[in-house]
């Protein structure tokens, strides 16, 4: 579970709460029509902008903006360290009995032993990260689009509702309840746009780096392992991936 994003969202919609119930009545800040107009709205026009698959599949992506595990790299490269060990000393084959948790890894592990060529290997790793990285992108810009089509759709609201307060004009009474409910689609536009929509956006964009980061690493790794290269090499090499403020200090040689 990713507390920034679940505290973040709470705590704003909080927020806004807190401001709604002590400066007045909550009812006041609700209306049906403007709800409609905003949420049915912006769901119709961004459901245009993309296929069906993609529009459903940003859902089940924006998920990972909340639940989410990924392994820490520099675990991830003690184990990959440890894989290139095992199969120096005692060949491909003995990387059968490995456990290994990441699947991607996994895989990759397996074509090893399975014999294939450094080109199949690496072509197929590439090829899965590159759809990793589409999910993530497509994710991405159906929140991002969201977020456009959000505060343009409580416009649309609001100038609807200014022509229908404007056709009323006889009773001056009724221009302030009127203008109250036609601004109110501006602001249910802002809150899904700003609060919920780029957010989340925001937060698949950084999925979409660590987890291509550490997919990449994986592959370098799978491939110097295929290669035979020392494992000191390989650690060094991977910790490239790692930004150097937050690298693990290496163990000093013993004396």
């Amino acid at each position: 579970m990713d507390l920034a994003t679940l505290l973040g969202l709470i705590g704003a919609m909080g927020v806004i709460i807190a401001a709604i119930v002590t400066g007045g009545s909550p009812i006041i800040f609700v209306n049906v029509p403007s709800i409609l107009i905003v949420l049915g709205g912006t769901v119709l026009v961004v459901m245009i902008k993309f296929t069906l698959t993609q529009f459903f599949g940003a859902f089940k992506v924006a998920a990972r903006a909340f639940i989410f595990k990924l392994e820490d790299p520099e675990t991830m490269i003690d184990h990959i360290v440890d894989l290139a060990n095992v199969a120096r000393k005692d060949g491909m084959l003995a990387l059968e009995n490995a456990e290994i948790q990441d699947e991607f890894l996994a895989g990759g592990i397996r074509m090893l032993i399975d014999g294939n060529s450094r080109d199949v290997v690496s072509s197929v790793l590439h090829q899965e990260l590159k759809q990793t990285i589409d999910r993530h992108k497509w994710g991405n810009k159906v929140f991002s689009a969201t977020g456009d089509v959000a505060p343009a759709m409580g416009m649309i609201g609001t100038l609807i509702g200014l022509v229908q307060m404007l056709s009323s004009m006889d009773d001056p009474k009724s221009i302030g309840p009127a203008m109250a409910i036609a601004l109110l689609t501006t602001l249910y536009g802002a809150i899904l746009a700003n609060m919920v929509a780029l957010p989340i956006a925001d937060k698949l964009e950084l999925r979409k780096s660590q987890e291509g980061q550490l997919k990449a690493m994986c592959i370098d790794g799978v491939l110097a392992i295929q290669e035979g290269q020392n494992p000191r090499v390989i650690e060094s090499m991977l910790r490239a991936y790692i930004d150097p403020n937050k690298r693990r200090a290496e163990p000093e040689p013993a004396a």
